[in-house]
């Protein structure tokens, strides 16, 4: 692993950095849960793809700018390190986008990528559904051909369906083969959220937002040209996507090394300015312990990112390690958020950041596959361990 950056590298950081510098709002956009805080996000999206600075990493044919891995990875770090929003757009761009560039058509390609870059169209996953979570292969959602239309029927149901409530277009596996096994006969559809006998029901969370939501199929037609992938081959195709949901793209280093580089920021502030007591020391207290732990843990990934980035430059793959990524990032977002409310005291009420950050993140261990199904996959395919017994997992 090299962490010299190149002549070429060096130029492309200190061009993100100032755009970042005279761009980045001085203010935090509302919560993108709400009405107000969605529309500025979208207007955020459109003024980084102004400027190609959106989907560094696409062609520049759909707004990117052919960036490597490593840019890509250097530009993440530039964002997060200068305080840049929350990306309302990321299902699409970095969920559904790496998949549409696999296994999407031509067509599907020219009409999706560009409104995707540009923040136009907000993409929704609609993966779990009321008796299918993490158990992804045992959805009942479903999908029934139609050829007098020249397409299928869906029928279902899915929930926590994140960014639902105000997405435009959404993402899902349904079953078209009742009669295959339960890795096979699924179908992988796009479809838009206004379409007939969609309905979208807002699922209100713990500060009283909506960033979820259920959504219902109600003999929903969609044609063939918006299958991604061969019909009955969708299992395939998803698990496309959860690699990249639990390996590099949903979580990048630089969102936590930036809330670590802001925990020992609380730290160095909160007892000695706002308190005026004397710092909790680093050697002794649990605080100060967990301050330095939180730190070393967001670097620790950090690293291990940029060893990833290696390896798949040299022709490498991510496989299980995805998920190895995944239990990581999650556990760690959240003892960063715990430590800061530590640190705060009763102060945390008032303080909206670390608070809302918190109720984020303790969703961590459960989206893109709960963190015991990611256990599992390290013991088994990374560790070689015995498979678990059927049944252990209810």
């Amino acid at each position: 692993m090299d962490l010299e950056l190149s002549e070429s590298e060096l130029a492309f950081q200190a061009e993100a950095r100032a755009w970042l510098a005279a761009n980045v709002p001085a203010e935090p956009l509302p919560s993108m849960d709400t009405a107000e805080g969605w529309a500025l996000h979208q207007e955020w999206e459109a003024r980084l793809a102004a400027d190609r600075w959106s989907v560094v990493s696409w062609p520049r044919d759909y707004h990117g700018r052919d960036a490597s891995l490593i840019e890509w990875v250097i530009f993440e770090e530039e964002y997060y390190r200068a305080g840049a929003p929350g990306r309302v757009s990321q299902n699409g761009i970095f969920l559904l986008a790496p998949i549409i560039f696999e296994h999407g058509t031509k067509d599907q390609q020219d009409r999706f990528l560009p409104t995707m870059a540009t923040g136009e169209e907000i993409w929704a996953q609609c993966w779990s559904e009321p008796e299918a979570g993490s158990d992804l292969a045992s959805l009942n959602s479903t999908a029934r051909r139609d050829d007098g239309r020249g397409g299928w029927v869906l029928n279902g149901q899915k929930t926590w369906s994140s960014r639902a409530t105000y997405a435009t277009w959404g993402f899902g596996l349904f079953r078209s083969d009742p009669e295959a096994a339960r890795h096979h006969g699924l179908t992988y559809f796009l479809f838009p959220l206004d379409a007939d006998g969609v309905t979208v029901r807002p699922i209100a969370q713990l500060d009283g937002e909506a960033g979820f939501a259920e959504v219902f199929f109600d003999d929903v037609f969609v044609p063939d040209a918006d299958v991604l992938g061969a019909p009955g081959d969708g299992w395939r195709v998803a698990m496309s996507t959860a690699g990249n949901e639990r390996g590099l793209s949903l979580r990048s280093p630089g969102r936590f090394c930036a809330a670590a580089d802001r925990l020992v920021d609380l730290y160095r502030s909160s007892a000695v300015e706002v308190r005026g007591a004397p710092a909790p020391s680093l050697e002794t207290s649990d605080v100060g312990k967990n301050v330095v732990d939180a730190w070393l843990k967001a670097e620790a990934y950090r690293l291990y990112t940029w060893g990833t980035v290696t390896r798949l430059a040299d022709g490498g793959e991510m496989g299980a390690a995805g998920s190895v990524n995944k239990v990581w990032w999650s556990e760690l977002d959240i003892a960063l958020h715990e430590t800061a409310l530590d640190l705060l005291g009763t102060d945390a009420e008032l303080d909206s950041t670390w608070l809302d950050g918190y109720t984020f993140a303790l969703s961590g261990p459960i989206y893109a596959g709960t963190n015991e199904i990611q256990r599992n996959i390290i013991a088994e395919r990374i560790l070689g361990l015995p498979r678990e017994p059927k049944g252990a997992q209810r």
